[in-house]
This record gives C-alpha cells, sequence and structure tokens, in this order.
C-alpha cells in the first residue's frame, strides 16, 4: 500500500484537569474513506480540531504528516492551505448570502480588489455541478432547509480544493434522501482520490461507507480494522469496553389511568396560510406509559409535541385535559403550570443555555419552586442540581461546570434532569438521542424505563424506529400531519409502522 495521505502520531492534549487524547494515532489514504467512531467524549473532534488548526501547534503532542510531510498549523487558514477542510455538526453559513456567496467567502474572485461577481456565481455553479446538487449559485442560503444547507457547507469545503475531507455527524440532520446524496459524492470524491474522515454516531452507515474504521475510547486509540471485519455488536462492544448484549431494558411495566389528554390538535404552518402541519390528532397518554410517536419527516411529530406544550408559532387549535380536568396551553409556562415538561429535539438552541453552568440549566423551570417567587436560595439550588447530576449519572466535575462543556450524551441528560425537578405528570422526549453516541443512549434508554415504572407518562418522538419498538408500550405512527395506526406493544413491527408511515393500511 502506498504512504498515507495523512498521518497523525502520538497526538496527546491536556485541557484543565483533563487528559483529552492520550497518544493516539491515525492514518488515511488517499482514495479511502476513515471512520473514527467511540462514545462522546472518547475524543474525535479534539483529535480532528487539532488537524483543523482549531488547537494549533505547541498546545499538544505529537507530529502530522501530509503526503509525508511533517506539519504544524497556526490555525484553520493554515490547514486549509495544506488541503485540509473540516465539515463541522454546526454550521458556518450566512443565511443572508446566497450560494456562491457562501461557497467562496473570504475567498471571492476579485480585480483591483472589487469582487467579480459573474466569475464568482460561474465558479459556484461548477462546484454544484461537479456534486451534482440541483441547487441554483443565486438562491439564498436561509431559505435552504438545513439538510440542502449541510451540502452547500461541503461544497464550500471542496471549493478550496481540500485532498482531505473531515465529516463531524454529517446526516445528523438530514433526511433519507439527502443522506443518500451525500454518501453518492462521498463515493465520487473517494474515486477520485480525495481521503475522508467520517464521524458519526449511526453505525449502520459507518459499516456501509467506510473502508476502515478507527475506534476511540477515553481518549486513546483502541483499534484500526477493515470495516470488512467488524460488525455491528463487535463495534459497539469496542467503543463501550463490554459487550452489549441488549440496547433496550427489558420492561415489565403496567400502565394505568390516563394522565393527559390532547383532542383534535390542529396545527397550521405559520408560513404557508391554510397548510395544515397536524390535522385533527387525539391521543391519550396513561401513568406508567411510553407512548411512541412514530412517522416520516414532515408528519408533523415535532409540531404536535410543540403545541402540546404552547410553543409552536402556528395556529392551534385542539382541547387539552389533565387528569380529566380541562386545561388551557397557550404558551410553555401554561404547559408547565399542568404539570408537562418538554426535551426538545434540539438542546442546543432550546434545551440548554451553553455558556451557563449545569446548575443554573437544571433549575431554570424550577425556580420558583425552589427558591420562591422573590428571592433566590442559592444554596437549594445547588443541593438540588447535585441530586440530579447523582441520579441521572451526568459526568462532570461538580454543578458549577459550564453545560457546553459537557458531551452531547451529558447535555442531554441535563436537559432530562432540569423538566425532573419541576415533577411533571407527563414528559414529551423528542428525539432524546440524537447526535449521541451508543453508550450515552443505552443510559438514556434506562432513564426513560425507570421513569415510566416509577409513574411518569412519557411521550416519545424519534426517528430511530428501533428505539420506537424498544421502548414504546403503545405506537401511533403519523402521516401528513394525520395519525394512520395505533399499534400495541406486542403487535408493532418494523413493516407494520413503515407501513403506516407511507400511508397504507395495515392488514
Amino acid at each position: 500500500m502506498t504512504a498515507p495521505l495523512l498521518e497523525m502520531r502520538d497526538i496527546s492534549k491536556r485541557f484543565p484537569g483533563v487528559l483529552a487524547l492520550d497518544g493516539v494515532s491515525f492514518d488515511l489514504h488517499a482514495g479511502e474513506i476513515h471512520a473514527l467512531v467511540g462514545e462522546n467524549g472518547a475524543g474525535k473532534s479534539t483529535l480532528m480540531n487539532i488537524l483543523g488548526g482549531v488547537y494549533p501547534s505547541g498546545t499538544y503532542d505529537g507530529r502530522i504528516r501530509v503526503n509525508g510531510e511533517i506539519r504544524q498549523f497556526e490555525g484553520v487558514r493554515a490547514a486549509e492551505n495544506a488541503g485540509i477542510a473540516v465539515v463541522h455538526q454546526e454550521l458556518s453559513l450566512v443565511p443572508e448570502f446566497s450560494i456562491a456567496e457562501n461557497i467562496y467567502l473570504g475567498r471571492e474572485p476579485r480585480r483591483f480588489g472589487v469582487i467579480q461577481s459573474e466569475d464568482l456565481y460561474s465558479r459556484a455553479q461548477r462546484v454544484l455541478d461537479e456534486l451534482r446538487l440541483k441547487l441554483g449559485p443565486h438562491i439564498q442560503v436561509g431559505t435552504l432547509g438545513i439538510g440542502q444547507q449541510h451540502l452547500v457547507e461541503i461544497a464550500k469545503a471542496l471549493a478550496r480544493n481540500a485532498r482531505i475531507l473531515v465529516l463531524d455527524e454529517p446526516t445528523a440532520a438530514l433526511t433519507d434522501t439527502e443522506a443518500e446524496v451525500l454518501f453518492g459524492i462521498l463515493r465520487r470524491l473517494r474515486e477520485n482520490g480525495a481521503g475522508i474522515v467520517y464521524i458519526s454516531h449511526k453505525l449502520e452507515e459507518v459499516l456501509a461507507l467506510s473502508d476502515r474504521i478507527t475506534v476511540l475510547r477515553d481518549g486513546r486509540t483502541v483499534s484500526t480494522d477493515a470495516t470488512t471485519a467488524l460488525d455491528t455488536p463487535r463495534l459497539i462492544s469496542r467503543m463501550v469496553g463490554r459487550e452489549v448484549a441488549d440496547i433496550f431494558p427489558p420492561t415489565r411495566r403496567k400502565p394505568e389511568g390516563v394522565v393527559f389528554q390532547a383532542q383534535g390538535v390542529t396545527v397550521e404552518d405559520p408560513n404557508v396560510p391554510g397548510k395544515l402541519l397536524v390535522d385533527d390528532v387525539s391521543f391519550e397518554v396513561r401513568r406508567g406509559e411510553v407512548l411512541g410517536i412514530s412517522g416520516l419527516v414532515g408528519a408533523g411529530r415535532s409540531d404536535l409535541m410543540m403545541a402540546v406544550f404552547g410553543a409552536h408559532p402556528g395556529r392551534i387549535s385542539g382541547r387539552f385535559f389533565a387528569a380529566g380536568s380541562p386545561v388551557s396551553i397557550d404558551c410553555p409556562g401554561d404547559a408547565i403550570a399542568a404539570g408537562i415538561g418538554f426535551a426538545t429535539e434540539d438542546r442546543k438552541r432550546f434545551g440548554l443555555f451553553l455558556d451557563q453552568t449545569i446548575v443554573d440549566n437544571l433549575t431554570l423551570a424550577a425556580l420558583k419552586r425552589l427558591s420562591g417567587p422573590m428571592v433566590t436560595r442559592p444554596d437549594a439550588e445547588t443541593a438540588a442540581g447535585e441530586r440530579s447530576m447523582k441520579e441521572l449519572r451526568i459526568k462532570a466535575r461538580s454543578v458549577f461546570t459550564v453545560a457546553g462543556t459537557l458531551s452531547g450524551g451529558n447535555q442531554q441528560k441535563v436537559v432530562l434532569a432540569k423538566w425532573l425537578l419541576t415533577s411533571p405528570k407527563v414528559l414529551l422526549l423528542d428525539e432524546p438521542t440524537r447526535g449521541i453516541d451508543v453508550g450515552a443512549k443505552q443510559e438514556i434508554y434506562l432513564q426513560i424505563d425507570r421513569l415510566a415504572a416509577k409513574g411518569l407518562a412519557i411521550v416519545l418522538v424519534s426517528s430511530e424506529l428501533s428505539e420506537v419498538l424498544g421502548l414504546s408500550d403503545r405506537i401511533l405512527v403519523l402521516h401528513e400531519g394525520r395519525i394512520t395506526g395505533e399499534l400495541r406493544r406486542e403487535d408493532a413491527t418494523a413493516e407494520r409502522v413503515m407501513a403506516c408511515a407511507t400511508g397504507q393500511a395495515v392488514a
């Protein structure tokens, strides 16, 4: 085999009180997709931030070779000049700018200091054509869906003539169709000799797409193998350091007594008059029950949850009942007062204040109950936060750790703990394991099962069919805003759920 396009040898990186990387080695060949996997906190992003110049030379130990030459990057631009492009999970696009302006932002073709617009748009069109993206370069990025924006971000990276492309959770916000477009792009890039580092928690993607897989655990390299030598159980075992016999906990729950009812819920699209996102949906959830809500992207699952919580910007109609009594829910405060908690799909935008401490985030929704209406009680808040950290096994140095420094799984636990401090009767969970690793997922699954076993009513929305099937006592399936099926746990199969999700009748 030819010499690697990229070599990272004995890379160590220390943050205050934490050894994030401990002698990690990783290499990448031209014409290869090399997957990098591990639990949150394993060191994947830190390693790639070193490669991308986010952490400049001198802040870590070890050496990097690109095309056989030792390189030291003093910043992101230096890494880009060496042919390295990192596409992070968080987008760096300017919504008000066109696709072309975003692709060449800071590198616009100029003459005598003046941007050559015609050249700019023709270059961008060539990039889009090469990637076979059916998008016009003049389209404003803010009008695109999140999946298309991710594809523009990749086009932006490739326009720098990168030979080494790093993708961090690239399909987290993509539909299945958009993901297939991305996979086609990556395979063509591999055929053209590019080296691709693919980071993802979706192991089925990793196994289907990659040529080799490197596993990191606790900041160390566990293994590097040809993908053909691995399967899902073996890969999970290496990631978590133990055999995983059954991801979902066995359950013996016996739901009883309706806790919450929604009748005739209809939600209008705030941007398209007359368009219904949710159309006359009714459901009930019982004490100690996990009610799963499934459906394809655009079926109205998240819109329904936001409407129940009084947080949807569209026009809402319908009736709600808590413990048999009618309640009015016009805003999140009404929902909280009715005993409803809501862990949103996007925890970073709507679930957490990333620049605030764990305790500030934990106590926010229950502040009046913990401290009273007029005066805060820091000692009571700290004590409540410490209890929550212990109960949900949140890994952090203290309750005063800033939430944004936590791994994705621990951030999700903080969101759960925040709502549990409000003593809810009903907990709405919208994509509770999105973007977190398999080990953290197992812990969330156990928490969901424990909470339901204690009598909490849980409504679970998930795009992962295995989660819905593995955790739910009943499953409601939505298609184009309407309920097309209701299945009991013992009757639910992947085939039946998907038939309902596509609007087909189920035998």
